[in-house]
């Protein structure tokens, strides 16, 4: 009787870890934000979980590899999807030559007090030498403008790079829950 027992405690601990495992190579992937780059939306040391296949759309924030640093990833916000072309003007976002509203980034700019604006002015064409996004990449920039390395040194990202799509905060508990 024992032995049955034990034996079907051993097969729920070898199903659930395989459930896991699977979960983790095709659904989900866990991240650390790394560095100050997407303040204040996510903060350095906070862990996140990114979804894997899903489909990206304007202003999800992605994973990916970093394209210039080997072993690092990063997670930036996407701004410019394929087709678009992308300029900022005083500090104002125009996509297509439509103004678009950035309101996770209405706390920092209302922090700014040196008169600077918070992302400084260029168009796609000025940082990239592409006038609109290229079929199957992203243009993609951290929130924290002044402090992120993006698409406008690094240039667009590849839709076969992205490992994921952050929906959750996991760490710290006072962050829990869906960004």
């Amino acid at each position: 009787m024992k032995s049955k027992e034990l034996l079907h405690t051993i097969l729920f601990f070898i199903g659930l870890a395989t459930l896991l495992f699977l979960l983790r190579q095709f659904v989900f992937t866990p991240v650390v934000v790394k560095g100050h780059s997407m303040d204040p939306t996510l903060a350095d040391g906070e862990r996140v979980i990114a979804l894997k296949n899903t489909e990206i759309k304007r202003f999800d924030i992605v994973t990916f590899p970093a394209p210039d640093e080997p072993k690092k990833n990063y997670i930036k916000r996407v701004i410019g999807l394929p087709g678009d072309t992308i300029e900022y003007k005083n500090d104002v976002l125009y996509i297509n030559d439509k103004e678009v509203k950035e309101p996770y980034l209405d706390e920092f700019k209302g922090a700014v007090t040196d008169g600077s604006p918070l992302t400084l002015d260029f168009t796609l064409s000025e940082v990239t030498g592409e006038k609109k996004v290229p079929d199957g990449e992203y243009f993609v920039m951290g929130d924290n403008r002044r402090n992120s390395k993006d698409g406008r040194m690094i240039g667009f990202i590849s839709k076969d790079k992205i490992l994921g799509d952050v929906k959750f905060v996991l760490w710290p508990l006072d962050r829990f829950g869906t960004i």
